[in-house]
């Protein structure tokens, strides 16, 4: 009988804190998308769209790069194939101590003459709420594996 009661009074507990962690994260309000054709023999048509978003923890300043592709590929009259793929990976914290902080993204160009190295990168910037403290972050493929990550913590003059 006293397992019953704790275990009622630990589910208590945790559905008045689920709520408390929902609120920690927050989607940047910046999403991009981007699409592209290509043609190929046999008068077929193929569309790619990407978009990408960032889901932020306020809290602890670790965040979430988000993925979604659409692929459809046509002919002259009918839709042949559709395929999406989709998914976010975690990065790491922007700042190391856990606070209140606000974020924003942006993605580069899809690749063209200026990504250097193959799919381009993005740029983080979040600031602490309680504090004069921003930092902006610069991520690009590096072309061999991983990518190269550098944050700047900003002074004010």
């Amino acid at each position: 009988m006293r397992l019953i009661v704790m275990g009622c009074l630990v589910l208590g507990w945790l559905a008045q804190a689920a709520p408390a962690f929902a609120d920690e994260f927050k989607l940047a309000s910046n999403q991009r998308i981007s699409c592209g054709r290509g043609f190929s023999a046999g008068k077929l048509n193929t569309a790619t769209c990407r978009s990408f978003a960032y889901l932020f923890n306020v809290r602890s300043s670790e965040y979430y790069r988000c993925a979604v592709s659409l692929s459809m590929t046509r002919d002259a009259k009918e839709i042949l194939n559709v395929q999406t793929d989709g998914g976010c990976v975690k990065k790491p914290r922007v700042f190391d101590t856990d606070s209140n902080y606000s974020f924003d993204a942006a993605e580069t160009e899809p690749p063209n003459t200026n990504s250097f190295f193959g799919t381009g990168g993005y740029a983080v910037w979040a600031s602490d709420n309680t504090a004069r403290k921003v930092r902006g972050c610069i991520i690009i493929a590096s072309g061999l594996g991983s990518d190269v990550a550098k944050c700047v913590d900003m002074t004010f003059d």
